[in-house]
């Protein structure tokens, strides 16, 4: 599979609604319904060693993500889990990122759209880190975004749905023309939410403190690390973290499938050190999610 090529112009198979399919292959109509008003979900994951990380989490939370915008994908998640995996076999991959996507078809076009059918694709490819290896170690620039994580009244936050994340990619956009790898966001309230497709902890004496996902995702990237930490006998705090804190605090890491631990340098007008509380939780991540790999190279 060239790595570089765009992606509807890969080679390799696509599992498409319940059988694999020539990657070229693998298209939707432009009338489809998750294109035109958003109704469409998806799961970034990660394999290591042919090993899809928290496979099963992930796929329980796709289904759980597609209930939330009122639809039902039509595949247990033990099916899930073994098309997952076939699809990284078919392509010979041992190192990849992974990714489910389900949406609404083109059976009816408008926002009501109950009778349309329930498509659910998934693709695997080569991914290297998310982040520029050397500048990932030296601390990520983060600039502040301007949008806002919403009020979950107003949008189903906790679902990993694409429409989630038309402000993330504006944010991101932004931050890259500026220099930064990434944005901050902040949500309605004005307290300190994510990165545009990652979490975020802080620390301060010791401990860690991270925004409480009341109103974005609960990363099970940030789980896995928040569980590594609270093993070390770190304590852990979830709070609402005001802006003006922001100058306390000592170090800055994000979390996420693709960013896995990432160490923050800079945010806007804020400095952080890639002190060794972040740097363990990097080596404690690895070791995780690499298990299999490193007893093959031994």
């Amino acid at each position: 599979m060239a790595a570089g090529a765009p992606f509807d112009q890969r080679e390799g198979w696509i599992w498409y609604d319940g059988k694999l399919v020539p990657w070229r292959d693998a298209n939707l109509h432009v009338l489809s319904h998750g294109l035109h008003y958003a109704s469409c979900v998806f799961e970034g994951e990660r394999a290591y060693g042919g090993e899809i990380f928290k496979i099963t989490e992930h796929s329980e939370r796709l289904k759980r993500s597609a209930e939330m915008l009122d639809f039902t994908i039509p595949y247990s998640i033990q099916e899930i889990d073994a098309a997952k995996r076939l699809v990284l076999e078919n392509n010979g991959l041992k190192d990849a990122y992974v990714r489910p996507v389900s949406w609404r078809g083109s059976e009816m076009m408008g926002v009501s759209a109950q009778h349309n059918k329930i498509h659910l694709a998934i693709a695997s490819w080569e991914w290297p880190s998310y982040f520029d290896p050397a500048e990932r170690m030296k601390g990520l620039r983060l600039d502040v975004a301007e949008y806002r994580r919403p009020d979950p009244r107003t949008i189903p936050a906790k679902a990993k749905a694409a429409g989630l994340y038309m402000i993330c990619t504006i944010s991101k956009h932004k931050a890259e023309r500026e220099g930064y790898a990434d944005a901050m966001m902040y949500d309605w309230r004005g307290y300190v939410a994510e990165c545009t497709g990652a979490n975020i902890f802080f620390v301060r004496d010791g401990k860690i403190h991270t925004p409480t996902p009341d109103c974005f995702l609960d990363g099970i990237t940030r789980h896995t690390v928040i569980g590594l930490a609270k093993k070390r006998g770190i304590e852990v705090i979830e709070r609402h973290i005001k802006p003006e804190e922001l100058d306390g605090f000592e170090q800055c890491f994000i979390t996420g499938t693709a960013a896995e631990v990432t160490p923050v340098s800079e945010i806007g007008k804020w400095r952080f050190k890639v002190g060794p509380l972040v740097k363990q939780l990097m080596d404690d991540y690895s070791a995780a999610v690499l298990p299999k790999k490193r007893s093959a190279a031994a």
